[in-house]
């Protein structure tokens, strides 16, 4: 009995099979769909001699009908078949990394040469798969056909800071610059704090005040230098336990030396307001526009600016020790602020009815403000002082020495979320932490990547716009790490070639974007 189909013959086999009579069947069988159809019978055995002389010929007689595989099968369909049996995982890479994203780095200005050419691939896959070094090791092999040892990748971390640091924050100056019409204005300078789960300490990574409130764990602040729409410039590295208000000048200092340009207007936030930098502002010549601190100022300004009635959408001014002051008041502020306020008040009740507060815990940061100590040791609520707050709902205040307009002040500082925004996207998208390196040359090299991968994310999402593409930037970095491209080779000329798949109309936009 012969098999009139290729699947019949693709899935065949031998089956014992017991009759009622005691004996035992040996017969061909074929999965077809769910089912098992017998192929051939080769006879019935009564004894175990008999079953083993109804096996041998039952082997020959597969090995016979297989052989026959293509007599039975249209040839075309058949070669076809075998090519796809022959495709695996490690057929298929991703490209779009590549396609798009390495196009906007070498567009950039970015070297690639020698030793670069990895600087690159690691920028690259901090974009579409961020994760350890090892597990960058693992895309490059699978992706890019690189096969690096993690030893030679460490080795290459302990030259970045030394070697190429520079290099990178000339190249993305200079881009920026160029964006910016060749004149940068005006700056946005801002600080974070990397923690890390060591317990350890060592001589960089050190305890400090942490915004992540990871108060007990080793930790490095970042300086980070962007322009008008979070467009990068430069950054800085400071041990764990520098103060913020120490930074900006030193850093600032260093940019304009290094670029030789003209002082620009700086903008910053209420943490790095503190009378030393205002004076040293003053002193050597910049402007700036910085966050005020309502509450902290004079009893006499507080009291001019309460009086004022400030009403949305009408800022006014006051002349300041340090320029001007300019206050502006916001309804949807005002219910923020609100909240806020009594959601820190839930917090503390919860733990003082828990006694999980102590007189070190009476301080001014945060809501810990409206803490007091009640005879010794008893730490309780001040309602009054919380009530008394309520007054300040809705209102900002910038401190600034510019001649801009009140209108322009506010404008210019609302750009300040911007570096905000910068910080949020190294820390999810680009996961700059956690950081799995220990020494210190490693951790700046680790930081030195994720600056160039986020001056690509932004130049992407500034190319988005421009070429009037409909996806975020994250959106956009998705549907790039889904583009594969198949490896393969021809059955007949053994030529190996490669083609994409099928890429998605928001695929093909992205690769055929202007840049």
């Amino acid at each position: 009995m012969l098999l009139g189909a290729a699947s019949y013959i693709c899935g065949m086999f031998i089956r014992r099979n017991k009759n009622r009579s005691g004996s035992v069947s040996i017969q061909i069988i074929v999965k077809s769909g769910r089912k098992n159809k017998v192929v051939q019978t080769i006879g019935c055995a009564f004894t175990s001699a008999e079953e083993e002389i109804l096996l041998y010929k039952a082997r020959t007689e597969l090995e016979r009908l297989q052989g026959l595989q293509y007599f039975f099968v249209d040839h075309d369909d058949a070669v076809i078949e075998g090519f796809v049996d022959s495709l695996s995982q490690d057929s298929l890479r991703i490209v779009g990394a590549e396609l798009v994203l390495g196009r906007i780095y070498d567009q950039i200005g970015y070297p690639t040469e020698g030793e670069l050419y990895l600087f690159r691939n690691l920028v690259l896959c901090r974009l579409v798969y961020p994760g350890s070094k090892l597990k960058t090791i693992e895309y490059f092999k699978k992706h890019l056909g690189l096969e690096i040892s993690v030893y030679s990748v460490y080795r290459f971390l302990d030259q970045i800071q030394s070697k190429y640091k520079r290099t990178i924050e000339d190249i993305t100056y200079s881009h920026t610059r160029k964006l910016l019409s060749g004149k940068i204005g005006v700056v946005f300078y801002d600080m974070t704090t990397l923690y890390f789960e060591a317990s350890e300490e060592d001589d960089f990574r050190i305890t400090g005040f942490s915004k992540d409130g990871k108060h007990q764990q080793p930790q490095i602040l970042i300086g980070l230098l962007v322009g008008i729409n979070g467009y990068p410039i430069g950054y800085e590295v400071f041990e764990g336990n520098t103060s913020e208000t120490k930074t900006l000048i030193p850093v600032l200092e260093a940019f304009q030396s290094r670029f030789s340009i003209d002082k620009p207007i700086v903008i910053a936030d209420a943490a790095l307001l503190s009378q030393k930098n205002i004076d040293a502002f003053i002193e050597k010549g910049y402007q700036f526009i910085l966050g005020g601190r309502l509450k902290n100022e004079s009893d006499r300004t507080k009291s001019q600016i309460l009086n004022m009635q400030i009403k949305q959408g009408v800022p006014r001014e006051l002349q300041h020790q340090n320029g001007r002051l300019v206050i502006t008041y916001s309804e949807d502020r005002a219910r923020n602020d609100l909240y806020n306020r009594e959601k820190g008040l839930k917090r503390l009740e919860k733990k003082v009815r828990t006694g999980r507060l102590s007189k070190e815990h009476i301080n001014n940061r945060g809501y810990n403000k409206y803490l007091k100590l009640e005879g010794e040791i008893a730490v309780t609520i001040d309602y009054q002082k919380f009530a008394s707050d309520k007054v300040w709902d809705g209102l900002k205040g910038y401190i600034t020495n510019t001649k801009l307009t009140k209108d322009q002040v506010i404008s210019n500082y609302g750009q300040l979320w911007q570096i905000e925004k910068a910080f949020r996207i190294s820390k999810t998208d680009l996961r700059i932490r956690p950081i799995y390196h220990r020494l210190r040359k490693r951790i700046e090299a680790h930081l030195c990547i994720c600056f160039c991968a986020y001056k690509v994310y932004k130049e992407l999402e500034r190319l988005l716009l421009m070429n009037n593409i409909t996806l975020s930037t994250e959106k956009a970095l998705n549907e790039l790490n889904q583009l594969q491209e198949l490896t393969y080779m021809l059955p007949k000329s053994k030529t190996i070639k490669s083609k994409l798949l099928s890429p998605t109309p928001n695929q093909i936009r992205l690769m055929k974007m202007k840049l």
